[in-house]
């Protein structure tokens, strides 16, 4: 269960952000403040997630965010706003809050804002917890070797070491909202896989089958052909699922407000935006399923070059 920590002034709002997040069952609320001076790294114990006002008395969102940095907390920010002024909201991206809930505050927003943080603690958590479980496998292949034993073979694809490439990887996937999809382990491979031996060139030259079953041969080494085409024909399923609901919620933030940080660069970028203008027409109408045409291609490609970037 995540525990979440409210810095705001406006006491209604904090009355509201704590009825659904205590409803939802996502998580507890730990602690408030009405403000950032008051609020010290003491007081965020375990506090995986602060929800935080952008505009307060004293210290300001973004000020309260370094404060509380500088003193050593690692969990995520989550503001809270109504502004829309681009330099600010600009600002508060580059001092690491994960995402925006729009003021004045709404019930469906809050918790697709907090349902997509935790999924993506959750992820985090399991991606841990398996490389944690690696490096204790690494560390009896080398003490075997030393001691004469046989070379013991690994049929994963390894490691994905704690990097910047996998810190920027999670952090896009969030800010796509995608970190939930049952694709996002699937991408990580990917990405791995792409950038392990600078494979780039394949995602251009090669169909997507063929790099798909590169890398689940790799995983899990030698499959028989009906149960090899069985698992590629799956992992495109779930890539793609994942690449349509990024394409949905980038036409969502731009429906709701066509300057959003998230939606300026990546809207254009991952796809057509002739496409995900017809979409925020189909999602204005109400209409769930979409008649456009996205690539997944583009799509992978572009997010390689945004994590390598």
């Amino acid at each position: 269960m995540i525990r979440f920590f409210l810095i705001e002034d406006d006491a209604v709002v904090r009355r509201m952000l704590e009825r659904i997040i205590n409803e939802s069952g996502l998580g507890e609320i730990v602690g408030q403040a009405s403000d950032g001076i008051s609020v010290s790294i003491d007081q965020l114990f375990g506090v995986d997630v602060i929800l935080i006002d952008l505009l307060m008395p004293g210290l300001d969102g973004i000020q309260t965010i370094k404060k509380l940095k500088g003193e050593g907390f690692g969990g995520r920010f989550i503001m809270v706003s109504q502004v829309e002024n681009k330099e600010m909201i600009g600002e508060a991206y580059s001092q690491g809050i994960d995402t925006f809930i729009q003021k004045p505050i709404n019930r469906l927003e809050v918790l697709s804002v907090l349902k997509r943080v935790a999924d993506h603690l959750s992820l985090e958590a399991s991606l841990q917890s398996i490389r944690k479980s690696l490096q204790i496998l690494d560390v009896k292949v080398m003490d075997q070797a030393s001691h004469g034993f046989a070379k013991v073979p690994t049929y994963g694809i390894g490691v994905y070491e704690h990097t910047n490439l996998e810190q920027k990887a999670r952090q896009l996937m969030l800010q796509l909202g995608i970190a939930g999809e049952a694709g996002a382990p699937d991408l990580l491979l990917l990405v791995q896989w792409l950038t392990q031996e600078e494979r780039s060139e394949q995602l251009r030259d090669l169909q997507l089958k063929e790099v798909y079953a590169q890398i689940l041969h790799k995983l899990h080494g030698g499959l028989d052909v009906q149960s090899a085409g069985k698992e590629v024909r799956a992992m495109e399923q779930r890539i793609r699922r994942m690449v349509l609901q990024a394409f949905t919620h980038l036409s969502s933030l731009g429906l709701t407000d066509y300057a959003n940080p998230t939606f300026e660069h990546f809207a254009p970028r991952l796809f057509d935006f002739q496409e995900v203008r017809q979409r925020m027409q189909e999602l204005e109408a109400g209409e769930k399923t979409t008649k456009c045409r996205i690539s997944v291609r583009k799509f992978l490609s572009v997010f390689l070059l945004e994590v390598k970037a």
